[in-house]
């Protein structure tokens, strides 16, 4: 929910840009044509347009923000409810009892973390090195038991339906 709020917030800020934009653009449009002798050769033309294009640019930027935060931005609260929603779901004694040791201990520490954990906290959790984490992982999401999505510069493992 919060993220729609601070979408349409973005959105009145950008109709407040693109208002100033047109408003400055025709006042200085106006200006330009009553005190300017040489017409569409003037360098104050060329100013005034490169200012109209980046407000316009600006303006197109903080809509399309606005927009993404109101129709796909989603709360860290919806998604680790659709991440509980697959530990109750999913059947995981069954799986335990095929996977090795190793195995075994990353998965536990991914469902203890309610279904989604970093990367970079399961080596910390596990006592693993991060290459022995990430080879293990690479076999969990062979199996598809687990997916990793990227998340700034580590990764956030995610149990799969």
């Amino acid at each position: 929910m919060k993220n729609r709020i601070i979408g349409a917030i973005v959105i009145i800020i950008a109709l407040l840009v693109g208002i100033l934009t047109y408003s400055f653009s025709s006042a200085l449009n106006k200006i330009h044509s009553e005190t300017c002798l040489m017409g569409k050769t003037c360098t104050a033309n060329q100013a005034i347009e490169f200012q109209t294009t980046s407000g316009i640019i600006f303006f197109s930027l903080l809509v399309l923000v606005g927009l993404y935060l109101i129709f796909f931005g989603q709360e860290k609260v919806e998604i680790i409810k659709k991440i509980r929603e697959k530990v109750k779901r999913k059947d995981y004694n069954n799986i335990l009892k095929t996977l090795t040791a190793e195995e075994r201990k990353i998965l536990m520490a991914v469902i203890s973390e309610q279904g989604a954990i970093f990367q970079s906290d399961l080596a910390e959790k596990t006592g693993f090195d991060k290459v022995k984490v990430s080879r293990i992982l690479d076999k969990l999401e062979g199996r598809q038991i687990i997916e990793r999505r990227r998340r700034g510069m580590t990764n956030i493992v995610i149990l799969k339906q």
